[in-house]
């Protein structure tokens, strides 16, 4: 009997080195050009359904629509991408998984530019989609909810802290070894739409300069546009600092280890 084991380890590990032998590293395609057009395609369809969700908003639902199908447009895209770029479709995503070593630098710029790219697109797709009336109503589902400079403390702080709180949560769930967890699409749905319920009669809730600039562009409405790209990145900044310093464990973690 302790022969037979034995042999039958010795076949299993040999079956292994095969396997090891015969699988074949990512090719190029695969390490470069599959995960920014995942990067491209998540973010194209991510906003293409948030920007139809406030177009076509029911006025008797107030935030609710556009909170849910936010964040469950996030959550099913993530679970889809995740294998293939690690579903960022967010810039401040992508720079704070760089800075907690998350990615490597030479796909940080393409993954940027893929999500800007696919931002543009989604929006494209619901102005294609939607009636001129509800469209022009809506203002394309760019941010109309600043109108003036007094708005602005307010406006800029809930972009910084919504963003912190759901790049803690990228981080946490995604890049941090010790607190990794197979839920993270449906833990990032989930504080996006929490944050769309809490914060949207502020700021209108962005978190995203991807989602900013396609409503943007295609409905030539830039007012108080910069907020959308300084309090997201600024937030995912700071999200990106706490973990890097303080929340990460040993590996990521630059202090006290």
């Amino acid at each position: 009997m302790e022969e037979e084991t034995v042999e039958l380890k010795e076949m299993d590990k040999s079956s292994e080195d095969k396997i090891r032998k015969t699988a074949k590293p990512p090719n190029r395609f695969e390490r470069i050009i599959q995960p920014c057009i995942a990067e491209l395609v998540g973010t194209m369809f991510f906003v293409f359904i948030g920007c139809v969700s406030v177009i076509e908003n029911v006025e008797a639902t107030g935030r609710l629509q556009p909170a849910l199908v936010h964040g469950l447009a996030v959550a099913v895209m993530v679970a889809c991408m995740a294998e293939i770029s690690g579903s960022h479709f967010n810039p401040p995503f992508t720079l704070a998984i760089f800075i907690c070593g998350g990615m490597q630098l030479t796909m940080v710029i393409p993954y940027l530019i893929s999500q800007l790219v696919g931002g543009v697109l989604g929006a494209a797709m619901s102005k294609l989609m939607t009636s001129k009336e509800n469209y022009l109503n809506a203002t394309g589902a760019a941010f109309t909810i600043l109108q003036s400079d007094e708005q602005l403390p307010g406006a800029i702080f809930a972009e910084i802290a919504m963003t912190c709180l759901v790049t803690m949560v990228v981080l946490l769930g995604a890049v941090n070894g010790k607190s990794k967890s197979p839920m993270v699409p449906f833990l990032v749905g989930c504080t996006v739409i929490i944050n769309i319920l809490a914060g949207g009669e502020v700021s209108g809730t962005c978190l995203n300069p991807a989602r900013a600039l396609g409503p943007a562009l295609l409905a030539g409405y830039w007012d108080y546009h910069w907020v959308y790209w300084a309090g997201p990145i600024g937030g995912g900044l700071i999200a990106a600092v706490l973990v890097r310093l303080l929340l990460g464990d040993e590996k990521i973690r630059v202090i006290m280890k």
